[in-house]
């Protein structure tokens, strides 16, 4: 068999250093040697060995040890198919073996544990035959340097020795009964340490401890009367040991005037922890304080921050609640809800539940714990969102028991508390460890269980503190052990105590404070307070029976965690309503509406721009002051330009760049309303400068300078570039976050949404908001008045006031109604972007269309783009936009000049009747002649006869001042015209030149 395996391994040789380290199929990787020993490779050589790293399968390895160690665990090893060695959950240790004389003991027994040869870790148990006593310690361990820690104890006969035996008295008080009856078990417990401390020689040799006890019930009045009997009846007590609180609160106020030592066994009142109060009180029991730093352990373990509590209202959970206090304080987690009760909760727990408690710590006792959660299931105060703490110490099943107190249901009950974490002190050590009374936890249990006598654990009271009691004898037992040699040193023995005696308690005192060992509860210390430190198990109601789900050592501030924690949720509730924050945007819809509307007016804008710039040149285009138009029209540009970063916030850009965001809305917007209105608002201010003046100030100014419109543009543009500049440079924009109420989601979470709104703010924005406004506002109302002043002015200077003022009139409504809108509802972004945005662009398209659609048309319908010649050769169309009013204004001339026309028509009537009568004068003619000249009608005068032409005598001659004379009368055709229409025409053109002038 060694041949063929040693075959198959050189066979497979030179494929094993290369399939090394990709694969351990058809092997098994080679593993390390235990330490102190090494490997037996069969059939292969040392420089083999080196080179290969799987072996293949069947192959057998073999451990061996240096020196005198000896193997302890698998000796040989095999490689399995699948590609692993036998036995690899046992450790092959190489371990040095110990004197085997200690193995065996003259007239007693040893037991070796674990059974084999005595290596490092071996402990021997020793016990004496019948009527033998042991001398030395009844038990030894093996140490790695391969010697027994004791020496090897003797048993000699117990007659011959037991006269030199002293006793030492221990007055006791276990509650047989009473509230809390834990002396059924208790005692016992005690008294098995009792008997194995008086059997052991290396403790207290020259002495033996005995116990006098009495039935306290708990009661405080009966202990008065039993602690009076304890201490004034012989023989003295050299310690007492109280069971219960209240008792041992009474016994150890008394015992400080005695100078005894009180060891209490069960009393967990955190009042018991004052060392002005109990100056010389120890207690193997945890303080119920015990359990708080579990709880804050694991309030940081699943990130709490906040916590609430109900409690019932006695001193023990009065103290316990106050030192939780402060370590929740240190620890940074806040008691947000504080409720007590004393006998009905339902208040408490309501109030729990209006103020929105998650994580809720419970203080009172079984029967109290099943009142509260027949309140808490009645108030829906369980399920996912909510955690409860409890105390360990009830019963498992103490929500099912039937407690006529309260009205609700077993399936009631179940339902509430299910998911409840329970700290509880660790009372049995949960580790097989043979401390110094040489019994692990569960050997103490068995002997307790037979000493009980077949009772029901579950059913003794004080069964779960049972260890505590059988280490507090320990612990006093080796106390006293502890200040036998430095009594002797001083002359003095343990016998010689009495009340008086404050050495013997200060030196007890000391030994007890001291005191560190592993009893069947666990280790034994105790603090500065003289309480018992210990481990704390961690316990999770699932499925209605409690599961471990850790511990926790208090000592060391070590969480031992299983993992195995459930959960009604997906996991740990929060401390409270989670609130995610939300931020508000634009409606992505609302905003591409808007900026197809604002592209459509830029684009609107380029093409007025375009048209005022080709047709710059016609006379119309010419007199309505083109280059103004142009700056309207690129400030309704720059304005509807800032509908685009209007709209854009956090979704589209990062929070870093967002106040640039702000600069160009402001910036754009600014600009653009100085361009647009100021160019207009030049326009309407120069028409009511110029035409609403005296009429000997007309004519100074008939003469408009172009470059006075532009310098008062660049006057208000400069006004609000230099504001600008002065805001952004003293208090510059930047984001400030606006918060709303919280609302909860449409799903079923246990969250709330806290909406939050993003703006451009400044630290003084109402202030600059103040001054921009009311400059604006201003500058408005100034507009409005100038349109509604020059309503009826015509000037061929500036021929479009008109339709600036009805764009004067649209800005000026507008930006009025929407500033304080906007500002209303700055908080709703959808409608405050709507309002300033559509104010924008329906501005902007109104003053477009009234400034530039009228002139478009006037030249497409007339032609007048093609030719400037034929523009002037159209007599009025320069001088009026306006046919109703051109019209109107011709009637009122023609009016005016047919009034003339009458009066001179009657002169002339008048003055042809005088003609003829001086003519008559002259005639020399016959009477006769006369007559027929009457029946005919006399010849007209002679057109080339010059006195036909003059006026009569006193009638002024035509003059030249055509402001005195009607053009019509100085035309060379004669006193009446030929033609009355050319005469009127020439009149009217006349007046018209009058007008203009």
């Amino acid at each position: 068999m060694a041949w063929s395996s040693l075959v198959s391994v050189l066979c497979i040789l030179p494929s094993l250093t290369v399939a090394a380290h990709n694969s351990t199929a058809g092997g098994c990787a080679i593993i390390r040697p235990p330490r102190d020993g090494g490997i037996r490779y069969r059939g292969l050589t040392q420089e083999q060995i080196r080179s290969v790293q799987i072996l293949p399968v069947d192959y057998e390895i073999e451990y061996i040890c240096r020196g005198n160690r000896v193997i302890v665990g698998p000796k040989v090893r095999k490689c399995l198919p699948n590609g692993t060695w036998t036995d690899m959950t046992l450790r092959s240790r190489c371990l040095l073996l110990c004197p085997r004389v200690w193995t065996s003991l003259e007239n007693g027994q040893v037991v070796s544990w674990p059974p084999g040869p005595p290596v490092e870790g071996t402990i021997l148990q020793y016990s004496c035959q019948l009527g033998f006593r042991m001398v030395g310690r009844n038990s030894t361990m093996c140490t790695k340097l391969g010697k027994w820690d004791s020496p090897k104890p003797v048993c000699h006969c117990k007659y011959a020795i037991s006269s030199k035996f002293k006793k030492l008295y221990i007055g006791a008080l276990f509650p047989m009964s009473g509230g809390w009856p834990g002396g059924q078990a208790c005692l016992p417990s005690a008294q098995m340490a009792l008997d194995l401390v008086n059997k052991r020689t290396d403790i207290l040799p020259d002495y033996e401890l005995e116990m006098i006890y009495y039935d306290s019930k708990c009661d405080p009045g009966e202990a008065t009367k039993l602690l009076y009997d304890l201490l004034y009846t012989e023989p003295i007590k050299i310690v007492l040991m109280p069971g219960c609180s209240s008792v041992s609160t009474l016994v150890a106020e008394a015992a400080r005037m005695w100078n005894l030592i009180v060891l209490s066994y069960g009393s967990s009142s955190p009042a018991l922890s004052n060392r002005q109060r109990f100056p010389t009180f120890f207690r193997t029991h945890p303080s119920a304080t015990l359990h708080n730093p579990t709880r804050v352990q694991l309030f940081q373990k699943w990130k709490w921050t906040k916590i609430a509590t109900i409690q019932q209202t006695t001193e023990v959970f009065t103290s316990t609640l106050d030192d939780l206090e402060q370590r929740v304080k240190e620890a940074g987690i806040e008691i947000s809800v504080r409720q007590s009760f004393l006998t009905d909760p339902a208040v408490a727990v309501k109030n729990l539940k209006r103020q929105d408690a998650r994580i809720i710590v419970g203080l009172f006792y079984e029967t109290e714990a099943r009142k509260v959660f027949c309140e808490v299931f009645k108030e829906r105060l369980y399920g996912k969102k909510y955690v409860w703490f409890l105390i360990g110490w009830y019963a498992d099943n103490w929500f099912k028991i039937k407690d006529p107190s309260i009205d609700c249901s077993v399936e009631n009950m179940t339902e509430a508390v299910e998911g409840h974490v329970t700290t509880e002190i660790v009372m049995l050590n949960p580790e097989t460890v043979r401390g110094a009374s040489n019994l692990t936890s569960q050997e103490f249990l068995e002997q307790l269980t037979s000493r009980l006598g077949g009772k029901n654990p579950e059913e003794t009271g004080g069964f779960q503190e049972a260890p505590l009691a059988y280490d507090a004898v320990w612990a006093l037992a080796l106390a006293l052990n502890k200040t036998v040699g430095p009594l002797r040193a001083r002359g003095r023995r343990l016998e010689d105590f009495n009340y008086n005696n404050r050495d013997i308690t200060a030196e007890i005192y000391r030994a007890l404070n001291t005191s560190s060992f592993e009893g069947v509860s666990g280790h034994v210390v105790f603090d500065a307070q003289g309480s018992r430190m210990a481990w704390t198990l961690i316990e999770q109601l699932q499925g209605g029976s409690y599961k471990k789900i850790g511990y926790y050592d208090s000592t060391k501030g070590n969480l031992s965690w299983y993992g195995n924690d459930k959960w009604i949720g997906p996991g740990p509730p929060a401390d409270q309503t989670v609130v995610i924050e939300e931020f508000r945007f634009l409606s992505q819809k609302l905003f591409a509406s808007v900026s197809v509307f604002a592209g459509l007016g830029i684009l609107l804008g380029i093409v007025c721009l375009t048209f005022n710039i080709y047709n710059s040149k016609v006379r119309y285009i010419q007199n309505s002051q083109p280059y103004l138009n142009n700056i309207t029209a690129v400030g309704c540009m720059m304005a509807l330009a800032a509908v685009f970063p209007l709209g854009i916030d956090g979704l589209h850009v990062r929070r870093s760049q967002f106040p640039v965001v702000c600069q160009f809305r402001l910036w754009l917007l600014g600009l653009g309303f100085s361009l647009a209105y100021g160019s207009m608002f030049t326009k309407i201010w120069w028409v009511h400068t110029v035409f609403t003046k005296k009429d000997d100030k007309k004519e100074k100014r008939k003469h408009l300078e172009p470059w006075k419109l532009y310098a008062t543009v660049g006057v208000l543009l400069a006004i609000d570039v230099l504001s600008l500049m002065i805001w952004q440079i003293v208090d510059p924009l930047h984001i400030t976050v606006e918060k709303f109420t919280k609302e909860a989601p449409k799903a079923d979470l246990d969250v709330l949404i806290q909406p939050l709104l993003e703006h451009c703010s400044s630290e003084k924005m109402n202030t600059w908001l103040g001054v921009v406004y009311g400059y604006k506002g201003l500058l408005l109302l100034l507009g409005i008045f100038l349109a509604y002043e020059t309503k009826s002015v015509s000037t061929e200077k500036i021929n479009d006031h008109r339709a600036v003022g009805m764009a004067i009139y649209n800005v000026a409504v507008l930006c009025m109604i929407t500033a304080p809108v906007t500002m209303i509802l700055s908080s709703q972004q959808d409608a405050s972007f709507a309002f300033a945005s559509l104010a924008i662009v329906f501005s902007v398209y109104i003053t477009l269309v009234v400034l530039f659609i009228p002139k478009m048309r006037r030249l497409i319908t007339r032609g007048e783009w093609q030719s400037e010649q034929q523009d002037t050769m159209k007599t009025g169309s320069s001088t009026n936009n306006n046919d109703e009013e051109k019209s109107r204004q011709l009637e009122r001339e023609n009016r005016e000049l047919q009034k003339i026309i009458q009066e001179k028509e009657v002169r002339v009537s008048e003055l042809r009747n005088q003609l003829a009568e001086r003519q008559a004068l002259r005639s020399r003619r016959p009477i006769s002649a006369q007559n027929q000249n009457h029946s005919t009608p006399p010849p007209p005068a002679s057109q080339n006869d010059p006195k036909s032409l003059l006026p009569p005598p006193g009638y002024p001659l035509p003059s030249s001042d055509n402001h005195s004379v009607p053009p019509s009368f100085s035309n060379s055709s004669g006193l009446y015209p030929a033609d009355s229409k050319m005469s009127r025409n020439h009149c009217h053109n006349s007046r018209l030149q009058l007008l203009y002038k």
